[in-house]
């Protein structure tokens, strides 16, 4: 065995980008969806529904989204304590993805400029969506009785970058595949509710949707349609909110979305020139006296690569290359082998 330190230009590192659909078993389309009515009974169903791509009775059923519903003021849902009536599940929910987007308790959600009291949250399963949401994947359908609505973001049109504490962020606008649809709204803009500021925003770096609850109950606007009929009453205690919406989008039966990541990768390249490598350390060459066993190996000794291990300055081996076969090595030849270490 035979050791070389590696010259700063034998080491290189690349990243690159590299996309894939978002839903188990690489689909990047959604049309199947189910919950757990256990979940939905527990204690957490009060707060949030997981929605699986099969029966939970599935023993390969993952986790693909979850859905969440938040108000300022704890509208829609059950008092956790009567004595303060603003403590309730929604209200927590609210205040959760507030301190998580602007990174304090003193602003409210801002929706293309309009402050947001009523949300809807759509958090992607971490491995669903691995790094990030790919900008201009998302196509999602929500049913309502007056007509679909299908949502997009804005990132195809947007020239300025806009970020938060949750990282980077785009407007949720009436289209399909981040394309716009043609139709505006009376204030003049694409896919904007009226009154009511965007529909709401795409945080990709977070893998979370959040839409806006009053945009989602007008019946006017871009795309028209009756209202979700989000329940704003004060402690109430029937179907939750969160649940309203998973029926909507299964009713819809179309969710598309792509993941993004980087890949970072270090090329080394181990190079044999023509005078190093050339003779074997292996023990069984040597005789007892410690002479060469074969008198060939003197004068044109010759060496087989097979195995490259790659050692820190401790020299302890941190990885190994297996050359797919032996490689002739002699003073004629040299060698040049590329390793790629992926991370």
């Amino acid at each position: 065995m035979s050791f070389k330190r590696f010259d700063q230009e034998d080491i290189v590192i690349s990243a690159e980008g590299i996309t894939s659909p978002a839903w188990t078993g690489n689909e990047i389309t959604l049309t199947s969806f189910f919950t757990s009515s256990t979940q939905e009974g527990g204690t957490s169903g009060g707060y949030y529904i997981n929605v699986y791509d099969k029966a939970i009775t599935d023993t390969s059923a993952a986790i693909q989204f979850s859905a969440a519903y938040g108000n300022k003021a704890g509208l829609g849902a059950p008092y956790l304590n009567d004595s303060v009536t603003a403590n309730t599940p929604s209200s927590i929910i609210y205040k959760q993805y507030r301190n998580l987007i602007n990174g304090t308790e003193e602003t409210d959600l801002s929706f293309a400029g309009t402050s947001i009291t009523s949300i809807y949250a759509i958090s992607i399963e971490r491995a669903r969506y691995k790094e990030k949401i790919l900008p201009g994947s998302l196509s999602l359908t929500i049913a309502r009785t007056g007509g679909d609505l299908k949502l997009t973001d804005d990132s195809l049109y947007t020239t300025t970058q806009t970020f938060t504490d949750a990282g980077r962020v785009y407007n949720i606008i009436s289209g399909s595949a981040g394309v716009r649809s043609t139709g505006t709204g009376t204030d003049g803009t694409y896919g904007y509710s009226v009154g009511s500021g965007s529909y709401g925003i795409l945080l990709p770096d977070a893998g979370l949707i959040l839409l806006n609850g009053d945009a989602l109950d007008e019946s006017t606007g871009a795309n028209g349609g009756a209202a979700l009929s989000t329940n704003k009453t004060a402690n109430h205690t029937g179907t939750v909110n969160h649940k309203l919406l998973i029926n909507s989008i299964i009713t819809g039966g179309s969710f598309t979305l792509r993941s993004e990541e980087t890949v970072s990768s270090n090329f080394v390249f181990v190079r044999a020139r023509n005078s190093e490598f050339n003779y074997s350390t292996n023990p069984s060459n040597i005789t007892g006296s410690g002479e060469l066993r074969h008198d060939i190996m003197i004068d044109t000794p010759q060496s087989y690569i097979t195995t490259v291990g790659l050692y820190n300055d401790n020299n302890d081996l941190l990885a190994v290359a297996k050359l797919s076969r032996p490689l002739l090595k002699d003073f004629t030849k040299e060698a040049l082998v590329r390793i790629k270490l992926d991370y």
